[in-house]
């Protein structure tokens, strides 16, 4: 009888899902941060390589 009491009080805890919705934000913001990164990445190495050849001129 215990066990079902205390069965019933971890289905109705709900402090979980906001662990859970904290890691599928971080997951969203890291996949955002990948393909900013992934994009724009031939770009920041074309301006990088203009820089190092204007400086070494």
């Amino acid at each position: 009888m215990k066990a079902l009491k205390e069965i019933k009080r971890l289905i109705k805890d709900d402090s979980g899902i906001s662990a859970v919705e904290y890691a599928l934000l971080l997951a969203l913001i890291g996949g955002g941060i990948a393909a900013a990164a992934f994009l724009l990445g031939g770009q920041v190495e074309t301006n990088i390589n203009s820089a190092t050849t204007a400086l070494t001129q």
